[in-house]
């Protein structure tokens, strides 16, 4: 198994990026939250890794933190969920947004991963549950109920979930459902 590689950074082609380790290229496959943390071509450059063998290739993942690699291997244990998967899972959300919307379970959050259905997004939370902030040591952090409601619909109305984040994040604490609705709308339409 190949559990890290440092290197030189050749080539980034989203997803993959190229690592030279003295004069061997290693082809290496990464979610986009790896690929934005990367450093500028000819950088030095660590990642924490994760070798898949099959019949027709071997291939490498590359995440930025061990955290993200152990949500990863999570991941890929969940039945309908490949390696391809899991990468668009962690490209879509953060580790500690993966893990609160499993510890909240919800499913909205992961249905707006590519790739990710209500079905497969209920089994993720079913088969997930407990799994990810004791495993990878990533504390999902508890909102009120007020505020899950507020996010939940902002979230069906379309907003994206950054976006929902940061009106949550501007509302006065202790606001109720409908009225922080309103007040979180009135700051996305700004």
């Amino acid at each position: 198994m190949i559990g890290r590689i440092t290197g030189t950074l050749i080539e980034k082609l989203p997803p993959t990026i190229c690592v030279d380790v003295n004069g061997l290229g290693y082809d290496i496959e990464v979610p986009m939250s790896t690929l934005y943390a990367l450093p500028e071509l000819g950088a030095r450059v660590t990642l924490h890794t994760h070798l898949t063998v099959r019949e027709d290739a071997h291939i490498l993942y590359g995440f930025a933190t061990a955290a993200e690699r152990g949500a990863f291997r999570e991941l890929i244990k969940v039945s309908g969920i490949g390696a391809r998967t899991a990468l668009s899972v962690l490209s879509g959300l953060s580790v500690s947004d993966l893990a609160q919307a499993i510890t909240l379970q919800e499913s909205g959050r992961l249905t707006r991963v590519p790739g990710i259905g209500k079905k497969t997004a209920e089994r993720l939370l079913l088969e997930m549950r407990g799994k990810l902030g004791a495993d990878i040591g990533a504390t999902a952090h508890a909102v009120p109920d007020s505020q899950t409601d507020i996010l939940n619909a902002l979230l069906a109305l379309g907003y994206s979930d950054k976006e929902s984040q940061a009106a949550l994040k501007k509302l006065p604490e202790g606001t109720g459902v409908s009225e922080g609705i309103r007040l979180a709308l009135k700051a996305l339409v700004r």
